[in-house]
């Protein structure tokens, strides 16, 4: 009887001493979390896409409320929750930040089946990161879409489709959250993000071929040739040719429109503008039967 209530003594002794231990440390080692962390999280959409350069939303939620007690937010954004978000996130910390115009992704090359010449076939892994790896693709054009559809994986908003008849990847502005992870799912760099611009509406180059210009037209009829017609027509100083090829500068560009008129291969769009307005016959009736009659 003597040898159970040592034991049990013993016993009682241990866990009471490895209690006031696990105690002690939780004490010394004890992780703070700041309460504004989880309301900002709760604040946040909570996709964890990404977009916004941190692991989920978490991550920019910390950073979030450590550039509050730094006195700037400047540089942090939710792509996908966008300005009213942010909003909320600025009046839960206390802070005012400035007005971040919406951007979308954009799509820079133009060279649909009928424009590039196929001349190989790929029978491998149908990825555009696989393809990109073995060379050129099945076109000429070494610098253009490769049409597998890495984007349209990686969106998790369901914002890009593949557009069968021309095989390249087309956005829905709606559905666009800009949270940047086609840009990254590319391999060859022809989406970015664009100002929305008013109504939506934006001009850009929808080409990033670097060839001169007779290699370019060779693998896509509607290649930008880096003529520099764009550059020397645009009032506003947006546009720059680096490499062979034209780039919009869309914090510049005012949507004149006069490089599309230029450009000769058709390689600028311009997107979501009116359709231009048919041109009407201001001579008068008078005028007009009196040519008739010298006519006949």
């Amino acid at each position: 009887m003597d040898f159970i209530l040592i034991a049990v003594a013993v016993l009682g002794g241990i866990g009471l001493i490895a209690a006031l231990v696990l105690y002690v440390c939780s004490k010394k080692f004890a992780v703070f979390e700041d309460p504004r962390i989880a309301k900002v999280t709760e604040a946040l959409p909570g996709a964890n896409c990404g977009g916004c350069g941190f692991a989920g939303c978490g991550g920019l939620a910390d950073a979030l409320v450590k550039g509050a007690d730094a006195g700037s937010l400047d540089g942090l954004k939710c792509p996908v929750g966008g300005s009213e978000v942010m909003g909320k996130v600025a009046d839960l910390l206390g802070m005012a930040i400035a007005n971040t115009e919406p951007m979308v992704a954009v799509v820079r090359c133009n060279g649909t089946c009928e424009l590039r010449q196929r001349i190989a076939r790929y029978d491998g892994l149908k990825t555009c990161a696989a393809v990109n790896a073995c060379g050129a693709g099945e076109t000429g054009c070494g610098f253009g879409c490769l049409g597998c559809g890495d984007c349209v994986s990686a969106c998790q908003f369901d914002a890009i489709r593949m557009n069968p008849e021309t095989g390249l990847p087309e956005v829905d502005d709606d559905k666009c959250t800009s949270c940047g992870a086609c840009v990254k799912a590319c391999p060859r760099h022809i989406i970015e993000l664009r100002k929305k611009g008013p109504k939506n509406r934006r001009v850009y180059v929808s080409c990033v071929n670097k060839d001169k210009g007779p290699a370019a037209m060779k693998a896509c009829k509607a290649a930008c040739i880096g003529c520099g017609k764009c550059e020397k027509g645009c009032p506003f100083g947006a546009i720059t040719i680096e490499n062979n090829v034209s780039y919009i500068d869309f914090t510049k560009c005012r949507l004149c429109k006069k490089c599309v008129a230029v450009c000769p291969t058709k390689a600028i769009h311009a997107v979501n503008f009116p359709a231009p307005k048919p041109k009407v016959d201001t001579e008068s009736t008078e005028t007009q039967e009196q040519r008739k009659e010298e006519q006949a």
